[in-house]
């Protein structure tokens, strides 16, 4: 094991850091990597301030490894949200239990499979091989990001690690299930993807007319289900019904 300098062991930032956000913003970031210890203490934090919030506190934003308060600077000073967040992290036990896990349908036949022939030949996997790895896969839910509704998934097996395109792709249909970057991640709507399509879940992850417009929550566990294209034609139906597809693991 090669050991590090004491000049690059003191280069490396200590944590927890407090950022700026421009004026109205403070990002407290817990670490560098995508890890579920380093998202736990993000989910903590954000129960935390979310349970009992500061004067002047406006949102928390979870993210893989840090958490992003928007504030009023009129109403707390800089100074006074790093103390009460610091105090938060003092009296929060970062709980190592796992959230619910969630079964997913998804199908990964034509013509929801866009990608997948490609992904293969470049993962140099066979097509039902690489979507075995993909289904067996128990995924932990980091966070919602870029549109309503759409999961950041990791945990991935390193078989799927794949770079994301050079160039994106041409838009993707609603519900598509992407992977790039050794990532996973489920999009709720329609847009172009740089990442690779290899199937589809008739689940709508973000849905405003519900109670609670997302189901599913950071810290959680999700699996996928290969379904056919006649199953996922039905359980589309049912979703556009109001009815959630996706199911609770009894495990």
């Amino acid at each position: 094991m090669m050991l590090q300098s004491g000049a690059a062991l003191a280069a490396r930032p200590a944590y927890p850091r407090f950022l700026d956000a421009g004026e109205t913003a403070l990002v407290v970031e817990f670490g560098d990597v995508v890890d579920p210890a380093i998202n736990a203490q993000v989910l903590a934090l954000d129960a935390a301030l979310r349970a009992d919030p500061p004067k002047g506190a406006r949102e928390f934003v979870p993210t893989y490894r840090s958490l992003m308060i928007h504030y009023e600077p009129l109403e707390i000073e800089r100074a006074e949200l790093i103390r009460i967040a610091r105090q938060a992290m003092a009296a929060t036990t970062v709980s190592a239990t796992e959230g619910a896990t969630w079964i997913l349908p998804c199908c990964y036949e034509p013509p929801f499979a866009e990608d997948l022939d490609e992904a293969a030949r470049l993962l140099k996997l066979g097509r039902d091989e690489l979507v075995a790895l993909h289904a067996a896969a128990t995924l932990r839910v980091y966070m919602y990001g870029f549109t309503p509704g759409q999961l950041y998934l990791g945990g991935l097996p390193r078989e799927l690690a794949i770079s994301r395109r050079p160039e994106p792709r041409p838009p993707h249909p609603a519900g598509a299930v992407l992977i790039a970057g050794g990532l996973c991640v489920v999009a709720p709507f329609v847009m172009p993807t740089g990442w690779y399509v290899l199937g589809s879940t008739p689940e709508r992850l973000y849905a405003p007319e519900r109670q609670n417009p997302f189901f599913i929550q950071p810290g959680d566990n999700l699996r996928f289900e290969p379904v056919d294209a006649a199953t996922f034609r039905g359980l589309e139906e049912r979703t556009a019904r109001g009815e959630i597809v996706a199911r609770k693991s009894a495990a």
